[in-house]
């Protein structure tokens, strides 16, 4: 599949993936900061964004998608770095393809299988028809309705409404399909392989998404592993604490 993608800056590469219900523009703000050193490749997965829609939506497809857009730039290989499902798109590249990777940047999430946890986001979204709004502040009142004053996760899902030409909206994300294959979503990465070249996990501290009981399972898959924390930041690492991620990224990609 012929990814959505964005390219700035000068320098070695770095293909950035974002998270669940998300897409490249999340992450602009972090290629801005880098791009003076780095060749910056923001990503839409597949059902996200602009990327094409598809009915197959799990890790190892999404691998490949990766490994198709590496081919269609002509790198050999690249630091990889991916936010919670982005996260774990990057693990399992790099497990599949370690001669891809130089260096992997895995943020606020684990190899380990969890349990569902965005009921009241799913819940939220299936709550609109977005082809019947006429108004954006029509969205927003429902989701509140569901999401209460979580606003990081309200602004969220109304930056993914996309105002149709002839009246109404529409979602940029396969939503119908991103819930469907949820679970999947949800799944372990990894078992019977490990990438054992430099790899740093970061997480927020006010986020639970990887616990230190995490350690032993990432270490088994990525030897060469460091955990940082992010004080004051939440699982929107990138969105909480920006200058203090760009600091940690900055100084592990140059040791």
């Amino acid at each position: 599949m012929q990814l959505n993608f964005k390219t700035s800056g000068q320098g070695p590469p770095i293909i950035i993936l974002h998270g669940l219900f998300g897409m490249l523009d999340n992450w602009r703000t972090i290629a801005r900061a880098l791009e003076q050193h780095y060749t910056c490749i923001l990503v839409d997965l597949r059902n996200h964004g602009k990327s094409p829609h598809a009915g197959e939506m799990n890790y190892h497809v999404m691998a490949e998608d990766i490994l198709e857009l590496m081919n269609e730039l002509g790198h050999n290989s690249t630091i990889l770095m991916g936010h919670s499902m982005g996260g774990k798109v990057a693990m399992q590249f790099s497990l599949l393809y370690p001669h891809k990777v130089n260096k992997l940047i895995v943020i606020d999430i684990a190899p380990k299988k969890y349990p569902a946890h965005h009921e009241h986001v799913i819940d939220a979204i299936q709550s609109i028809d977005p082809a019947t709004l006429e108004e954006r502040s029509s969205a927003e009142k429902s989701f509140r309705q569901y999401l209460q004053d979580d606003e990081a996760t309200i602004q969220f899902l109304l930056k993914n409404l996309a105002r149709k030409p002839k009246g109404g909206f529409e979602w940029k994300a396969n939503m119908p399909v991103l819930i469907e294959n949820y679970e999947a979503l949800m799944e372990e990465i990894g078992e019977g392989a490990f990438f054992n070249k430099p790899t740093l996990f970061v997480r927020g501290e006010q986020s639970d998404s990887v616990r230190d009981e995490d350690r032993d399972q990432i270490q088994k898959l990525f030897p060469e592993a460091q955990l940082i924390t992010i004080p004051g930041a939440g699982h929107w690492v990138h969105a909480d604490q920006p200058g203090a991620l760009i600091d940690a990224l900055l100084a592990f990609m140059q040791s």
